[in-house]
């Protein structure tokens, strides 16, 4: 068996260190105390996000779990942003930041404080990666726990998400709602704690990770307010020492075939464009190889069976009803679509775990049958051209078709193209072009949300295309293309493109551009002058400063 102190004994077990064990022992920790395990319980709770707000309560509870093990759980924080809380301000400029600052904190106390073991208590959509990055570089035995989905809103006959806030706005400007109804929708949308509903970015994410094996099963199904999630609160204590027993550590688990899987898993339930550039970060944190060539490997390979939100009917509570995630692994697993010999951190097999799991309920429809899918491929797309000549990603669904071709109406920030939809000056047949956005021209990468929203809420999610080198949050549905690559702000053919210019969104050849040609591209780039970066001072000046571009994850430290 392993020696399970192996990382903390160089503080509580050595003369050399009084001082250490001397702030120890004013924490309360006793002699014997001091040769127990320490595991470091990362949590990402905090008041202000329904997403967080009952993570600190959890991580308590997991911390009981542990110490009846006789292991010493040690709870620490980490950060957190609510992205549909800043989305479509500046504020929603930190929230891609925040998730490298996430990685770095559970990181840097880890390897601290020489804890032996990590658990990271996980919400809101930055928090799932951004922690299991700072785990995976410490490589230590880890467990990710995620505090649940929210349940659905309900008003006037009808189930609510967060998304239905963001496009009752649209809805509103044309007319097809009034102002008590606005606001009746905005009170109704989210009743209570746990992550956005639909398949969006936090619960794709914790799909992604279970996927994975970082999580116990059915960590990514139990709602935030149902009671299995509490009473799995009690299971982590037992994975924590038989992890540290059997010596097994996040690469042992996040291997290639690891992440394959929860790229499947993604494609089938229709999951957020933001898994490819998480997905990426995480893998090169740990050294395995992993392109958006690869997501379009996979896409051409894997259908779309979730009928969920955004582009379907059900959220992640339905699914839970229905078997949750682990029936859809196990599905897929039986369908060839799954490595099931992937380590967990059970101590088992993927496949091991799902021989104990119920199929899906028989005569649901919320996944569909192989033999009758909603997407014959998935519907990720990457996407290249003169546009996006090192890529970009589409979310393309089919129900908004697969080809568009318009007039581009160009805008230089999301405040400028929220105001014009608002204000009915974005025509059907366009191709609204937002730029400036990316990484380091944000800087930070912000979601395009409230824009698409505003889009589907006015009737103009079929009649018009956006594309943009910022992202798209887990929540938008629509034709709409993101992470451009080159970004504008680093002279990408983005920031040459002019109103009225015809461009072409092809996902069925995977081809994104202008039609313009390379002798008129440069002639205009004679004539762009790159913009100052929006920021001198800060965080977000650092992020610009270090950051890659998304067709590389947008990771910062290397």
């Amino acid at each position: 068996m392993a020696e399970l102190n192996k990382f903390s004994k160089h503080v509580t077990q050595n003369d050399t260190s009084p001082g250490a064990q001397s702030m120890l022992h004013a924490i309360g920790l006793s002699r014997e105390d001091l040769k127990k395990p320490q595991i470091g319980i990362a949590s990402a709770g905090w008041e202000g996000n329904p997403c967080n707000m009952h993570l600190n309560d959890l991580a308590r509870k997991i911390k009981e779990s542990i110490m009846k093990e006789d292991l010493m759980g040690l709870i620490f924080h980490t950060a957190g942003v609510s992205d549909a809380i800043s989305m479509g301000s500046s504020g929603m400029r930190f929230s891609l930041p925040s998730r490298d600052v996430i990685a770095d904190s559970v990181e840097m106390v880890g390897g601290a404080q020489w804890y032996d073991g990590l658990v990271a208590v996980v919400g809101c959509d930055k928090n799932i990666p951004g922690a299991l990055m700072g785990i995976s570089r410490l490589n230590r035995p880890g467990i990710m726990f995620y505090g649940g989905t929210i349940k659905a809103g309900h008003y006037n006959g009808k189930k609510l998400d967060i998304i239905s806030s963001f496009e009752a706005t649209g809805s509103r400007s044309t007319g097809e709602i009034n102002e008590e109804e606005f606001r009746d929708i905005v009170f109704h949308a989210c009743p209570g704690r746990g992550s956005c509903s639909g398949m969006y970015t936090a619960n794709t994410m914790a799909s992604a990770v279970e996927a994975m094996g970082m999580c116990l099963p059915f960590n990514s199904s139990y709602p935030a307010a149902d009671e299995f999630k509490q009473v799995e609160t009690h299971k982590v204590g037992h994975a924590m020492l038989q992890l540290l027993e059997k010596d097994i550590k996040p690469k042992d688990i996040l291997t290639r075939e690891a992440f394959e899987n929860a790229i499947r898993l993604v494609m089938i339930t229709g999951g957020s464009t933001n898994a490819v550039i998480h997905l990426i970060a995480l893998a090169r944190a740990i050294d395995v190889p992993l392109s958006i060539k690869d997501f379009q490997y996979f896409s051409n390979n894997t259908p779309v069976l979730g009928d969920l939100k955004p582009s379907g009917e059900y959220v992640m509570e339905d699914l839970f009803q229905v078997g949750g995630i682990p029936a859809v692994l196990k599905m897929m697993l039986r369908e060839g679509l799954l490595h099931g010999d992937c380590m967990t951190v059970t101590g088992k097999t993927m496949a091991e775990n799902l021989a104990e799991v119920e199929d899906l309920t028989e005569g649901q429809d919320i996944i569909h049958p192989l033999s009758n899918p909603i997407k014959p491929i998935g519907h990720l797309q990457v996407l290249y051209g003169n546009l996006a000549e090192q890529g970009a990603v589409a979310k393309i669904t089919g129900k908004e078709g697969e080809q568009f071709t318009g007039s581009a109406q160009v805008f230089n920030s999301e405040e400028e193209t929220n105001e014009a939809i608002l204000m009915g000056r974005v025509k059907a047949g366009s191709v609204v072009v937002i730029r400036y956005c990316g990484p380091k021209g944000g800087p930070g990468m912000p979601e395009m949300l409230k824009p698409t929203a505003a889009l589907m809420g006015a009737a103009l999610g079929k009649k018009v295309a956006l594309i943009t080198d910022g992202r798209f949050s887990g929540g938008t549905h629509g034709f709409v293309v993101g992470h451009i690559t080159p970004e504008a702000q680093e002279g990408g053919n983005l920031a040459l493109v002019r109103d009225g210019d015809k461009i072409t969104i092809d996902a069925i050849d995977n081809k994104l551009y202008v039609h313009l040609s390379d002798e008129e591209l440069a002639e205009r780039r004679k004539l762009w002058l790159q913009p100052s970066l929006k920021v001198s001072k800060g965080i977000l000046h650092k992020y610009a400063k270090a950051v890659k571009s998304a067709s590389e994850g947008c990771v910062t430290d290397e």
